[in-house]
């Protein structure tokens, strides 16, 4: 026997209950991921922890960038120019007792110095 065509009213029903449904999927969905990442961050977080308290060394730099071109590359993300090491600061050099300035430009406001000059 052929099915007879949905009213309009039945047909919106339908549809509103379709649409309740496939929402409270995506949102049971999301919701399942969201504790599937908080619990794998829990985990990372006490295994921070374990290695900082072992004295274990943190990781390089270099891993840690090779970690995220990884995670970056697998997603389809767009990779970032890795930054250029700035270059080191040139050390100042000594300044030996023979070329400081002695006169009186330099004065000493040293308190036992002032002291002693008043009286």
């Amino acid at each position: 026997m052929p099915s007879e065509p949905e009213s309009a009213p039945a047909a919106f029903t339908r549809a509103g209950q379709d649409a309740v449904t496939f929402s409270r999927r995506v949102a049971g969905t999301a919701l399942a991921r969201s504790e599937r990442h908080r619990s794998e961050n829990r985990e990372l977080l006490k295994e921070f922890g374990r290695r900082r308290l072992s004295g274990a060394a943190e990781p390089a730099p270099s891993a840690l960038r090779g970690a995220a071109r990884r995670f970056r590359a697998a997603r389809g993300l767009p990779m970032p120019a890795e930054p250029v090491a700035p270059e080191p600061v040139p050390v100042r050099p000594e300044i030996s007792p023979e070329q400081t300035r002695t006169g009186e430009e330099d004065e000493d406001f040293s308190q036992s110095r002032i002291m002693s000059r008043g009286s």
